[in-house]
């Protein structure tokens, strides 16, 4: 049984009011349309067709290799949107699930069990109804006596005692291919817009005297749609919460889950707890055991085990295993914390490497650096790694001990074991085991070395 998804997703998106297609628009991190193809990935068999209008160049290139584009020009409403598909599938497939991209709640598990009603149905196709107070513009299922749907009635021109009805259509359907593409060409057009939609299938299945069935959903929240601003922060609230449950039922800790901010596709071991106010966000992944926040913005970072991330923010960064860093410690893109580093407050890496147990107390800068095991490195240390066109580096040995105001001016080496005085500039390489002090610093004395070992 092959089962194909397309993707009405052509429409301008006018009240969102953007200049970017409304189905790029992010949600917990990720475009509406990728929700809705991994959503749809559960339920089907083959690769998606993705009908595209406006902005079709963007959504296109968004898509690559995910999806087959078709283009809807003009666009004259969902029957005929539906109908550009037709090229593609015609006998190339068994179902068709049609549904909107700007969609991006329902679940795997719902898609799933539309298909699987179809599978059953002797009629052409099935769809998916829910029941609410609030309408939110939906159309209204009219139902037969024994249960089948009879008609969709879409609001602006429901009667009275139609807009009373509380069943309500959600705008995802599951076709037998064959009936299909016959029943678009029959769609007539609507006299007021002058276009074809796609609710008009359920007369002609009702004039065939052919079965419509209804999967009712419980969960309205899944059905929101994304036509404004207000419906995207209402997606954004019910997808985290969706997020965060997943990550809690799987062994994440979460102080205070309204408060937690978590892409969709971040990974986190079990073990972990998440305190409050805290961001992560992008292709970010952590181990077990970790304790992350509060007031904490990861992005696109590798955490690894039992490490403790205070009020800080990590971009592009990675730590190994028992690091602990914060409060208001910055890592950007390329700073890497082997295990058992200690970052204190006010202190930032970038394009850096700290070795086993370094030592990085407070109000410091490493820059284009490499820091070997078990160095400590003084309050207000500074890599001057930038001389105005190109960034210089600096290598520090093991067991180095640089004092508090150190200026290290790149590019530099200090060697295993050397030693810098409190408000050193040292503009020249440092031999191992030696002392230097000054402005500009001097060496004045070989030191013995105490080595420290990396708990």
């Amino acid at each position: 049984m092959k089962v194909t998804a397309v993707l009405l997703a052509a429409g301008q998106g006018t009240r969102m009011k953007s200049s970017l297609p409304k189905v790029l628009h992010p949600l917990c991190g990720k475009p509406i349309v990728w929700h809705v193809l991994e959503a749809l990935k559960s339920a089907t068999t083959d690769k998606p067709v993705v009908v595209i209008g406006h902005g079709a160049d963007e959504v296109k290139k968004y898509l690559g290799d995910s999806a087959d584009c078709v283009l809807q020009e003009p666009q004259l409403g969902t029957g005929h949107a539906a109908m550009q598909a037709e090229s593609l599938l015609k006998n190339k497939t068994d179902f068709i699930i049609v549904t909107y991209a700007d969609m991006p709640l329902l679940s795997g598990e719902t898609f799933a069990r539309l298909v699987e009603t179809q599978r059953l149905n002797p009629g052409p196709f099935s769809l998916i109804t829910v029941f609410a107070d609030d309408p939110h513009g939906f159309g209204r299922i009219l139902r037969n006596d024994d249960g089948t749907v009879q008609a969709i009635v879409e609001e602006y021109v429901a009667t009275p005692e139609q807009q009373k009805i509380k069943e309500l259509n959600v705008g995802a359907y599951c076709f037998n291919a064959d009936w299909l593409w016959n029943a678009l060409h029959r769609i007539p057009k609507n006299e007021k817009k002058g276009e074809y939609y796609l609710t008009d299938v359920v007369e002609l299945a009702v004039k065939d005297n052919l079965p419509v069935q209804a999967v009712v959903h419980d969960d309205f929240s899944e059905t929101i749609g994304i036509n404004t601003r207000v419906h995207l922060a209402e997606a954004e609230a019910a997808m985290r919460m969706r997020v965060n449950r997943e990550h809690m039922l799987n062994g994440v800790s979460m102080a205070d889950p309204l408060s937690t901010y978590i892409d969709a596709g971040v990974r986190i071991g079990k073990d972990t707890t998440i305190m409050p106010n805290t961001y992560i966000y992008g292709e970010s992944e952590m181990g077990e055991g970790n304790v992350i926040g509060p007031n904490t913005i990861i992005r696109d970072s590798k955490i690894g085990n039992r490490c403790k991330v205070l009020a800080s923010v990590l971009e592009g960064a990675r730590l190994e295993d028992d690091v602990d860093m914060g409060p208001f410690a910055r890592l950007r893109k390329g700073a890497h914390l082997k295990s058992h580093v200690h970052m204190g407050n006010f202190g930032e890496v970038k394009d850096s490497t700290l070795e086993e147990g370094v030592k990085m107390g407070h109000f410091s800068y490493i820059g284009n650096a490499k820091i070997g095991a078990n160095t400590n490195i003084g309050a207000g240390t500074v890599t001057a790694n930038y001389d105005g066109e190109n960034k210089l580096p600096t290598e520090i040995g093991e067991d180095v001990f640089i004092g508090v105001d150190t200026m290290l001016v790149a590019p530099l080496k200090l060697g295993d074991g050397a030693r810098t005085g409190a408000g050193a500039i040292v503009t020249k390489n440092v031999a191992e085991d030696t002392l230097v002090v000054g402005m500009p610093a001097r060496p004045i004395k070989k030191v013995e070395r105490r080595k420290r070992k990396a708990k």
